[in-house]
């Protein structure tokens, strides 16, 4: 890759112009409603955008169409091209509209005339005119927020010719306003004229919440009488619990009894409002292929407990339905036995936090419950603002185009911005707040293409996305920079073209920041009674199914695949290019130790003689005076922390194609990667890949069992495994201990160091004794099959 390629995947510095004051020329009301002292809006971390706002309210006294006697009517809007319609009323004559807005860019105005048109939709030859009102656009006036909206005004309608009025009156609204409007997002769009239908509600703006993520613990302890169909051999039983599309099984109860016993936790995902019921079923294991229902519980989730801490939890006894067999097979009956039932400890925890997202870029950190949840330390505002030089997504007659909008993701708010259609260079200029309750988190933004304007069914497609991590901001600094976007494809790297943010992070209380650095990350009941990892991973994915569900419900839809891209869904599953990715970020961890190793190399070696002979200088004295070891080690570090002020990072963390190993992948690998699971490819190419995934493993194997080896033999010394090498070791730890007895600390540290800075002239190339003795300690390797 050539040095201007990587340039291009780097961070840029953008200079935007943000929160500008209102212009004291252009389109403004005769009254002069805005002074040049006052802000448009708190809209300062996005470019100002105008717009020219219509307002359709309702029409009363239409006149009928003289054949039909009816009048079906609809209002046209036209400034210059573009034309927006609202729905059409069969058979009336005082429709109401309500007050549906129209929103035309005021970069793309080419007319100095806005016109309303009613009009009586008819099948043949073309709609009825009914009458229309004209707006010259320099007597249109400007509003700003916080100010109220403008108050609609009844207008007359006029002829073709706008010179007599004719019957029938229209009200709207009509005035020049910015996209800090709060009829902005659900206004119909110039910029999206030829959307139509079901398309018009996905290309708006909307702000979607998170469900209330639960974790259900339900402790199944032991039930009582359960029988089998053959009652002539008493069960194995286990339990098996149903929550929506979550299954759990306990284990098989060690012992055949009728009274089966467990005591085992199982941990379900449950989102609120509680949609599922719990079904629990008492099995009996028959055979390694059939398993019977012994017994079954039905409940509501709404009924349990909901914990707040680590309190202990009252169980319950549940009655089961026991199920009976007739002569034929799959004739059930089920009646009501209440000699079987089972006894739970079932509740709602509340005190933990439930992670929907991975644990390295998480957003929120608080529990379940409000009741638990902190004051907040910050504010966290983004403009989203435009993107650059965006790729052709998709084709349409022949031509490639783009339908770009933005997703941001943090804490519980997810936030999507406008579609701007056929755009390669689309300007959102859309501003965001979230509140901050711990900085060590990271907000996620998305960029994607809509793929379900005009009806289609596709999946959204990914253009890229940038993480931020809020402990790497300065307070209440603004960062405008253009983030490269960059996908993985199966044909390599890509870059997708660039996002504009501006991100401020405003602190509201520097000491509980401060004390926050000091405390877990996660709730206290994370570390009370913790989850295996197999049991976090589970939970996540599910956590992750039912999020996505639930946001895919909302209206406008956040897509499935949208929520799975921003959650980090795949990124558990095996790459090679991960692999050595993270292996070389455990490599430079220690760069810094191999460096100071070969410099400690260096100075025994006498590479350089004046520096060899002042470490000789500063180790005397601190043989000397071993108090001043501690704090000369933490002056060194406070001066190389302030040394490194100087240099610290001036912009936020962007993704880094050579930190993942993405210039250097080879295709296959990534072919690999984007495989799907189980794999779809060919027998030899998935032979190919295990054999591949053999050999490293059989090298990471080799290092692991090595590391073994090492630290078998240290524990070898005393073993007496190897009775001479033990004896040795003991005579030489006697001789040790008396002569550290005999002789002071200082001279011991003193000749200790003089003998490992020695000159070369006295050194040996042959490995040392210690080494060699240790080298000939067994280990358990010959014990291995």
């Amino acid at each position: 890759m050539s040095s201007p390629d990587k340039e291009d995947y780097k961070l840029k510095d953008t200079k935007p112009q943000l929160g500008e004051r209102w212009p004291h020329g252009g389109i403004r009301g005769g009254g002069g409603w805005i002074t040049s002292e006052r802000a448009t809006s708190t809209y300062d971390l996005v470019e100002q955008m105008f717009y020219l706002y219509v307002r359709v309210v309702k029409a009363k006294d239409l006149p009928p169409d003289p054949v039909t006697g009816s009048c079906d009517p609809y209002v046209e809007v036209k400034l210059g091209n573009y034309k927006g319609r609202t729905q059409h009323f069969e058979k009336k004559t005082n429709p109401e509209w309500n007050n549906q807005v129209f929103a035309f860019s005021k970069e793309k105005i080419q007319s100095t005339v806005l016109e309303v048109f009613v009009r009586d939709k008819e099948m043949v030859p073309r709609d009825q005119y009914v009458g229309k009102v004209v707006f010259d656009l320099n007597e249109v006036p400007t509003r700003v927020p916080p100010d109220s909206p403008l108050a609609p005004q009844w207008y007359k309608l006029e002829d073709r010719q706008g010179v007599t009025k004719v019957k029938g009156e229209i009200m709207l609204a009509v005035w020049m306003g910015t996209q800090a409007d709060e009829a902005f997002p659900d206004a119909w769009h110039s910029d999206a004229a030829f959307v139509h239908g079901e398309g018009i509600y996905s290309i708006r703006s909307k702000v979607y919440v998170s469900p209330k993520l639960w974790y259900l613990r339900v402790n199944v302890i032991e039930a009582q009488d359960v029988e089998p169909q053959d009652r002539s051999q008493p069960p194995q039983a286990f339990v098996k619990i149903h929550v929506g599309n979550q299954v759990l099984k306990t284990k098989l109860c060690p012992t055949k009894t009728t009274n089966p016993l467990w005591n085992e936790d199982l941990i379900f995902v449950v989102a609120e409002p509680f949609e599922e019921q719990l079904v629990l079923t008492v099995e009996n294991k028959v055979s390694s292929a059939k398993d019977e229902v012994m017994g079954r519980l039905i409940t509501q989730l709404n009924g349990f407990e909901r914990r707040l801490d680590h309190r202990i939890v009252h169980s319950r006894w549940f009655n089961l339905e026991k199920f009976g067999f007739g002569a034929l097979e799959g004739d059930k009956r089920h009646e009501l036995k209440f000699s079987s039932r089972i006894h739970l400890r079932v509740c709602l925890e509340g005190a933990y936090h439930v992670m929907d997202e991975s644990t390295m870029y998480i957003s929120d950190v608080r529990p379940t419950a409000r009741q638990l949840w902190k004051q907040p330390i910050g504010i966290l505002e983004v403009g989203i603002l435009s993107a650059q030089g965006l790729q052709p997504m998709k084709k349409n007659d022949g031509k490639g185009s783009t339908d770009a909008y933005c997703v941001a993701k943090y804490g519980q708010k997810w936030v999507r911005t406008r579609t701007i259609t056929e755009s390669f260079n689309p300007k959102w200029n859309e501003q965001y707040t979230w509140e901050v309750y711990d900085p060590c988190t990271v907000i996620t933004i998305g960029v994607f293409d809509n793929c379900h304007l005009g009806g289609n069914d596709k999946n959204d497609s990914r253009i890229g996305k940038v993480r931020i991590r809020l402990s790497t901001l300065e307070m209440d600094r603004i960062y405008t920079n253009s983030y490269p976007l960059l996908v993985l494809q199966p044909s390599g790297l890509k870059k997708m073209g660039e996002l504009q943010l501006a991100v401020r992070f405003t602190c509201l209380s520097l000491a509980h920041i401060i004390y926050l650095y000091g405390h877990p990350l996660l709730p206290k009941m994370h570390y009370l009674h913790p989850f295996t990892v197999n049991q976090v991973d589970s939970l996540r994915f599910q956590a992750m199914i039912i999020v996505a569900a639930r946001l895919g419900r909302a209206e406008p839809s956040l897509r499935k695949e949208v929520v799975e891209y921003m959650l980090d869904v795949d990124s558990h599953m095996w790459s090679m290019r991960r692999s050595k990715a993270n292996f070389f970020r455990i490599v430079s961890l220690f760069s810094g130790v191999i460096t100071m190793n070969k410099w400690l190399g260096e100075v025994c070696q006498w590479k350089n003689p004046i520096t060899s002979i002042l470490v000789h200088i500063l180790y005397f004295i601190l043989i000397c005076f071993p108090e001043l070891i501690l704090p000369t080690t933490f002056l060194y570090m406070f001066l190389i922390g302030v040394w490194n002020f100087r240099y610290r990072p001036r912009h936020p963390p962007h993704m880094d194609i050579k930190l993942s190993w993405a210039e250097a992948v080879h295709a296959d690998e990534l072919d690999e990667e984007f495989d799907t699971f189980p794999t779809s490819k060919t027998q030899d190419v998935a032979r190919m890949r295990y054999d591949r995934l053999r050999s490293v493993a059989g090298r990471i194997q080799t290092v692991i069992g090595d590391i073994a080896t090492q630290g078998e033999r240290f524990m070898a010394l005393l073993s007496w495994r190897d009775p001479r090498a033990t004896s040795l070791y003991v005579l030489f730890c006697l001789v040790a201990a008396i002569a550290l007895y005999i002789t002071p600390f200082k001279i011991v540290g003193l000749v200790a160091g003089i003998y490992w800075l020695r000159h070369p002239k006295f050194r040996s190339k042959m490995p040392s004794v210690p080494s060699n003795f240790f080298r000939r300690l067994p280990s358990r390797a010959d014990s291995m099959l």
